[in-house]
């Protein structure tokens, strides 16, 4: 069984039975619902859906993307991913948009001359990076965020931010739970030998002391298209903050806003909530270890196992 199906296809079937009528930017017309929470426990395998093929390369080369804070589309390009094309403009450029927010946000200070006339420095805060290091650092900070909504660069983006933010949230781990997670790690069944290791002889051995979970916001929710590959791309960040900062991915949870399904996507949505949740068993992630959060390249990721139903071609965008 996955269990990410079952929580996705429970929120189509909320919207297909719950959802108003709405109008919108596009004029395509959509069945909204409001305020929802989605939510998806990592041990339960990674949250990729199995009732659709999802293209994976896109949700890794854009996760990259925006940690390396590009807003052009031409690294995505090279890399056989068009995701961003119709919203960037003719030198494929899209703003200050998603990257940019999240590892150069721009801070003017006011400096005052001997004069007494002011000039103005910039100041460059990478977010991320803040959030590395206070996980490190303070892992029960309630401070861990990083935010993409920028009220000054809205009017410079070219497509404002549909998940706009995330935290950071950790907690330490039982003994039992740890023991477990080292059964894991060396392939064993527990107990194994890990019921005589106590909390001190586990931390020698490098075992994590505790978990992670994220909890993105969204404001707007393109439910069939955009959330599957939201949820995968947010379950990848998740474990590379887990793995940059030796914890153990926990809970990954969604937020939703305006929670919709555009009108000409209804067959579609209908189809694929015959498909069978429990044909498919979650997949799993590989990854290797990079220097820092900044240095993973595409062949560091591995989704395992991941079986599925096929995708539908040239399914309409919204723009």
């Amino acid at each position: 069984m996955s269990l990410t199906d079952k929580v996705y296809h429970n929120l189509l079937e909320d919207i297909m039975s719950n959802g108003v009528e709405k109008c919108d930017r596009t004029g395509t017309g959509t069945k909204s619902v409001y305020g929802r929470q989605i939510r998806f426990n990592m041990a339960e395998g990674f949250p990729m859906i199995t009732t659709k093929k999802l293209h994976v390369k896109s949700i890794i080369h854009e996760l990259i993307w925006f940690l390396k804070g590009d807003t052009n589309i031409k690294y995505l390009n090279d890399n056989g991913v068009t995701i961003w094309n119709e919203w960037a403009d003719e030198n494929g450029d899209l703003g200050p948009v998603y990257g940019k927010q999240w590892v150069d946000w721009e801070k003017v200070n006011p400096v005052l001359k001997s004069d007494g006339s002011y000039s103005f420095r910039t100041v460059h805060i990478n977010q991320i990076q803040n959030a590395v290091d206070i996980l490190k650092s303070h892992p029960d900070c309630r401070r861990i965020l990083v935010t993409a909504l920028n009220p000054g660069e809205l009017p410079d983006m070219k497509l404002p931010p549909c998940h706009y933010g995330f935290q950071l949230w950790t907690r330490e781990m039982t003994l039992e739970e740890r023991q477990i997670h080292l059964c894991q790690v060396k392939g064993k069944s527990y107990p194994w030998f890990t019921q005589d290791l106590d909390h001190n002889a586990l931390t020698e051995l490098g075992c994590p002391e505790r978990k992670i979970s994220l909890m993105w916001n969204q404001r707007s929710v393109d439910t069939f298209l955009g959330l599957p590959f939201n949820i995968a791309s947010y379950g990848l960040l998740l474990e590379m903050f887990a793995q940059q900062s030796n914890m153990v991915a926990d809970e990954l949870i969604g937020n939703l806003g305006d929670t919709h399904l555009y009108n000409n996507h209804y067959d579609y949505v209908e189809k694929q909530l015959t498909r069978d949740v429990n044909k498919h068993k979650a997949p799993k992630l590989k990854l290797n270890k990079a220097a820092d959060i900044f240095s993973y390249k595409f062949e560091d990721f591995e989704i395992v196992d991941y079986t599925c139903e096929p995708n539908w071609k040239n399914v309409p965008i919204a723009i």
